[in-house]
């Protein structure tokens, strides 16, 4: 977190460019119709991460990763609003938000989907990681998805935070899966949310308007890169 503390500093005004394109108010009908209707590809390969969770974590992290094995198979044919909601939920009621300092005894580190549910701890970061994981896994275009760093209104306080958003259409209001607001919303009805940047598998947000930086995350981001190698070890392929 303290790097992007740092970005925002030296950068306020990436901000605003940034809340223009994420919270660009759209018809909200024609995102619940796309929601119901669409089914992700229900092909898949789920890593197996039981073994190496017991073998890491005992058997409550194990326990943790058979519950998330079961939710992923049942709604791997499920709609999208259905999927979104269920890998939301899981996270939410099955991972406790800690600092980084707390769990890692670092300042600033992305774990994997296994660390985070083998331990039942993450941050913010922890959180949104897991949750893009998932979902592609489950068939949820990585292209929709994106991981967002937002200044959070806490408290009368800007908090640097992350939180994961779905778009039905590139152009379109994201919905918004967040550890600290469990309930799934438009981004136009998060205003406690200020948009920094943006970034999914493959492209990476820094201004204005729907078109992506030429930049690859992994090029740009270092605790990206490391945590996407590693994600990749654990047997997920999809959308890294």
């Amino acid at each position: 977190m303290l790097w992007v503390m740092q970005y925002m500093t030296q950068n306020p005004r990436a901000i605003d460019p940034m809340k223009a394109l994420l919270f660009r108010p759209v018809a909200v009908l024609a995102t619940c119709l796309l929601l119901v209707m669409s089914v992700a590809p229900h092909s898949m390969q789920i890593p197996q991460l039981q073994a190496t969770a017991k073998a890491r974590y005992g058997e409550l992290g194990a326990a943790t990763v058979r519950d998330w094995e079961t939710m992923v198979t049942n709604n791997a044919d499920m709609p999208v609003a259905t999927q979104l909601e269920q890998v939301n939920d899981f996270f939410n009621q099955n991972v406790r938000w800690v600092e980084d300092i707390e769990a890692w005894k670092t300042s600033d580190y992305w774990a994997t989907p296994l660390e985070t549910m083998g331990r039942g701890v993450g941050d913010c970061e922890d959180f949104s990681i897991a949750k893009y994981a998932t979902l592609t896994l489950m068939g949820v275009p990585a292209s929709s998805l994106r991981l967002v760093y937002v200044k959070a209104r806490r408290n009368g306080l800007n908090t640097a935070h992350m939180v994961l958003a779905w778009y039905a259409t590139p152009g379109s209001t994201p919905l918004i899966l967040d550890n600290m607001d469990y309930i799934i919303r438009p981004a136009d009805e998060r205003r406690d949310l200020n948009p920094v940047f943006s970034f999914n598998g493959e492209q990476l947000w820094l201004g204005a308007g729907d078109r992506p930086t030429q930049y690859q995350p992994t090029a740009r981001l270092s605790r990206w890169r490391q945590v996407v190698e590693k994600i990749r070890q654990e047997g997920f392929t999809e959308g890294f």
